[in-house]
């Protein structure tokens, strides 16, 4: 599914115009960019959580010339599921 069908399923389900529709996706988008950046959970009951995770730094080797590298340490963003989502997606 894309960005464009939410908008559309959203307008049409809430029976607003397909502009008020994206404008309503784009600020929940952002809202949770937002909390993420901040270092928050973003939790909707039902749904999910999404989080911010550490990957710590560690040692690796390039395939080419099998010479040691650093990998520093990075941040990506996680979804859970939540209980009830899963379960609803499992039938």
């Amino acid at each position: 599914m894309t960005k464009k069908e939410i908008i559309d399923i959203v307008a049409e389900k809430a029976e607003i115009s397909k502009k008020a529709a994206k404008a309503a996706v784009d600020a929940f988008i952002e809202s949770i960019e937002a909390s993420l950046e901040d270092g928050k959970e973003a939790a909707i009951a039902g749904f999910g959580t999404f989080k911010v995770k550490t990957r710590a730094a560690r040692k690796g080797v390039n395939p080419q010339t099998n010479e040691p590298i650093d990998i520093p340490e990075t941040k990506n963003p996680v979804f859970k599921p939540a209980k009830a989502f899963k379960d609803k997606v499992a039938k």
